[in-house]
């Protein structure tokens, strides 16, 4: 006879947490829906058929014991749900809230292939952690045994900080080297508010920093410090920079002022919201507020972006992708969500040049059509020569992805290999790059991707790196 506790979801609905109507939460960088009540997250936890085998966890990159912190959850075994998330997991809250679950975990659950839709497995994830915060349960950092040595982490993005976790728990020394004023990365200064509130970040920077992670800020490695420098300083090296390099594009009157690149847009917002000074938000270059804006690109960032824009007051937004909504690479829910705050997507549409001169007036547009398939699988968008048309804009947005930056010269480390694309090359086994030491991870090895797998990468890369350094310490003992 089956056991009909685990049929729940057959008169059980799914209900994420409610999000607050469009017009009104258009109007602040808050996100856009409350975490789910006690009752609740127990009634939605209690779907999952626990099945035998639980593609959540096998498509989710950290392979997060989902099916087990599900069953905790509906028995009101937060704590231990929570234990359980946080073992595998530096960042679940993190994860719950900006993870494209529709593509992974929930993407692959079985009670979505059977029609009853799936478990709400983020916001789930997103509930048992702030929930753990709130009564105290996440724990302070803390360091193993001291090793007596030390460890250097370019980057302060879901990758390094992942590592420097790690790291920290099995006793080194860890020194974190950014770029930027506040630790981050993308978390902070490149995704919205209205997706991951800042407090959710800076306090994870802070559980770091009372562990005893030291934090050098504003700091540029080839600027303040040579990559050589840094080898000598320290046991060990982890370049977990990511891809910020903005993808380009050739059309007429790109150079023209109000076409902008999508992080510089997406990080003027983000400091506004810090309180930080931004001239070039305060003099209207990197601010939406009036203007008829055009972002180009279907990813996460363009949604990131034209739904910024809407917040900032735009006058329209539109966003121009190449090809239609089935092959766009975004998270088809933030279509949805930017769709219900007033964005309009015309699908199959290309940048031909832009207009206006000195400073841009419009988009001159391209139609499209969809031909063969490339090398990817997907078919190849081409010109449609039916016609195109012009759009009017103020400020044009380019969020075409990121490349990576030129390592070996910013760095002054002409020796470090990289690939074609720029990326930085590693041994598979060991993470290691071609300079004895020196490991990389993130982005900045598999170009751009999800913030899941920049931690599952931080986390790999650290284990690879723990081998290495107690093998160099023995070395160093046998000799002394």
């Amino acid at each position: 006879m089956a056991d009909t506790s685990l049929l729940k979801f057959v008169d059980r609905d799914q209900a994420y947490p409610a999000k607050r109507e469009p017009e009104i939460r258009a109007e602040d960088f808050r996100e856009i829906a409350d975490r789910y009540a006690m009752p609740d997250a127990e009634d939605q936890a209690g779907r999952c058929s626990q099945c035998g085998v639980p593609y959540c966890s096998v498509h989710c990159p950290l392979h997060n014991h989902i099916p087990d912190w599900l069953r905790l959850t509906a028995e009101g075994r937060l704590r231990e749900a929570y234990e359980l998330s946080n073992a595998t997991s530096t960042m679940p809250e993190i994860c719950g809230r900006i993870c494209p679950q529709d593509r992974l975990c929930e993407g692959n659950c079985v009670i979505e292939f059977s029609g009853h839709g799936a478990v709400t497995i983020g916001a789930v994830e997103k509930f048992i952690t702030d929930t753990a915060w709130e009564e105290g349960w996440v724990e302070p950092l803390v360091p193993g045994a001291a090793r007596g040595q030390s460890v250097a982490v370019i980057g302060a993005g879901p990758a390094g900080l992942s590592a420097a976790e790690y790291l920290r728990v099995n006793g080194y020394d860890v020194h974190i080297y950014d770029r930027y004023d506040r630790a981050g990365g993308l978390l902070t200064y490149g995704i919205p508010g209205f997706k991951l509130e800042k407090p959710v970040v800076m306090r994870r920077v802070e559980r770091l920093k009372a562990g005893g992670i030291v934090f050098h800020e504003s700091f540029e490695v080839g600027r303040d410090a040579s990559m050589d420098e840094l080898r000598q300083r320290h046991d060990a090296v982890l370049i977990a920079t990511g891809v910020y390099r903005a993808r380009a594009i050739k059309a007429p009157g790109v150079e023209a002022d109000g076409v902008v690149d999508a992080l510089a847009f997406l990080t003027a917002s983000n400091r506004k919201g810090f309180g930080d000074a931004v001239p070039a938000f305060d003099d209207g270059s990197l601010n939406a507020a009036g203007k008829h804006v055009v972002v180009i690109g279907g990813g996460d960032t363009a949604m990131d972006c034209v739904r910024t824009a809407v917040r900032q007051g735009a006058a329209s937004v539109k966003c121009l992708y190449r090809r239609d909504r089935a092959n766009m690479p975004g998270s088809q829910r933030e279509v949805t969500n930017a769709e219900e705050e007033g964005v309009e997507f015309v699908w199959l549409s290309a940048p031909e040049s832009f207009v206006g001169g000195e400073t841009v007036t419009g988009v001159k547009a391209s139609a499209m059509r969809l031909g063969a398939p490339d090398a990817s699988g997907r078919r190849a968008p081409e010109i449609d020569p039916a016609g195109g048309f012009d759009i009017p804009a103020d400020l044009v947005i380019k969020a075409l992805g990121f490349d990576a930056e030129d390592l070996p010269t910013l760095f002054g480390a002409r020796e470090l290999g990289v690939t074609r694309w720029g990326t930085v090359l590693v041994d598979n086994k060991t993470l290691m790059t071609s300079l004895d030491g020196v490991f990389a991870a993130g982005d900045i090895v598999r170009g751009a991707s999800l913030v899941v797998w920049a931690i599952r990468d931080g986390r790999d890369v650290a284990a690879s790196m723990h081998k290495y350094l107690k093998a160099k310490a023995s070395a160093g003992r046998k000799a002394a």
